[in-house]
């Protein structure tokens, strides 16, 4: 069966995506869905290679050149891994002109998905018809979240769906605890634009649910010195690609395998270069966040947006601190969880300040921007403590 894309009121078959214009400004009502229809004419005509930019998240944005071989590698990795069958439909909801959202439609055209592209949004069901029902979707945190917390008929079409995958941040305690309400498969997603999307998912529901990622058929993993994650396998054109994930394998890589040998699982700790160095002790900021989420659940708090950060202090260097969204807690709640965060986390991990900010900043995609978020806020040195 041939994919199909529909964009608002207009289905287009294969045949139509093929012979559109090269001039495609006066199609579509946004820049996303022209980069969709541009994007699909362009996979149609066999385009051999295709420029992305990262998002940013973890750096300055950067232009990838990724090959077709890799992305079509990736979709059908994918299509295996999770029985997606031609016929099924998907919703693109990410942006098109990210690795998230391309890889979506490269899905969709090479397992013969019916593809439906709404503009990138929190409730990104909002202008759906009540009963419009999907197979498959790619969300990244802040969706997902908005559509649990949403009407009860939101529930339900996540609940029929094929499956869902959420990535491109780190799913939360509090997220994976209501992600336990859907009986429809949920799979956390680790990847990143040079290896076209995830190359190993993590069951977050159901017995089946693991704190472990596992890779994809055909990818190949191991750790450098260091403890982070080097990956092989088509979608990087069977070269190794180091990364600066701190990961722990879930056994050692031995060095001829077997055919049979599983291949290793693994656990992501954090950015290798995500640490805070505060009074020469290195702090790693993805421990101190998970455990801000596990004791905010634990005392009962109203759910907000948070992250950690170091910033300036005289005598440290740098001091751990909690970025709050949104207007200050109670000061009894606060002194209530730094004193939890103290009791749970070494002396030198624990917060010593907490800030609040209004509103995040985000990328495109919907990260929080960290950087952007603190911007030139003044924040004066910590005293001695």
């Amino acid at each position: 069966m041939n994919a199909t894309l529909t964009i608002g009121p207009r289905t287009y078959t294969g045949n139509d995506l093929r012979t559109l214009p090269a001039d495609i400004t006066t199609l579509g009502d946004t820049d996303n869905e022209r980069s969709a229809l541009a994007f699909c004419r362009d996979w149609l005509a066999g385009v051999e290679q295709f420029v992305i930019s990262t998002s940013g998240s973890t750096g300055d944005p950067k232009p990838i050149v990724l090959r077709r071989e890799q992305m079509l590698a990736s979709a059908l990795a994918t299509g295996e891994a999770l029985d997606l069958l031609a016929g099924m439909s998907a919703l693109v909801c990410l942006p098109v002109r990210y690795i998230a959202g391309q890889m979506m439609l490269v899905r969709g055209l090479v397992l013969g998905l019916s593809i439906t592209v709404v503009e990138p949004a929190s409730d990104p069901l909002s202008n759906l018809a009540i009963d419009t029902q999907f197979d498959f979707t790619a969300l990244v945190p802040l969706q997902l979240q908005t559509l649990l917390d949403g009407p009860r008929t939101y529930h339900e079409r996540l609940n029929a769906m094929h499956t869902i995958l959420v990535g491109g941040a780190p799913v939360n305690a509090a997220l994976e605890e209501r992600i336990q309400t859907l009986s429809a498969p949920v799979y956390h997603t680790y990847g990143m634009t040079e290896t076209a999307t995830h190359i190993a998912l993590r069951r977050l529901n159901s017995p089946n649910a693991s704190t472990d990622f596992h890779p994809l058929p055909g990818v190949e993993i191991d750790i450098d010195p260091r403890g982070c994650l080097r990956i092989k396998a088509p979608m990087t054109l069977n070269q190794w690609l180091q990364t600066n994930d701190l990961v722990k394998l879930s056994a050692p890589q031995p060095p001829a395998p077997s055919p049979q040998s599983p291949p290793p699982t693994f656990r992501w700790l954090g950015r290798w270069d995500n640490v805070i160095n505060t009074g020469g002790v290195k702090v790693q900021i993805e421990k101190v966040e998970a455990a801000v989420g596990s004791i905010w659940r634990a005392l009962g708090l109203a759910e907000r947006r948070y992250f950690v950060a170091g910033l300036p202090d005289k005598r440290l260097g740098e001091a751990v601190t909690l970025v709050i969204e949104g207007e200050p807690m109670d000061a009894g709640d606060q002194t209530t969880l730094q004193s939890a965060l103290a009791a749970n986390l070494d002396l030198y991990e624990a917060p010593r300040r907490v800030i609040y900010i209004p509103t995040f900043a985000t990328t495109d995609t919907g990260k929080i921007d960290r950087r952007s978020s603190l911007g030139s806020k003044d924040v004066p040195p910590l005293a001695d403590v």
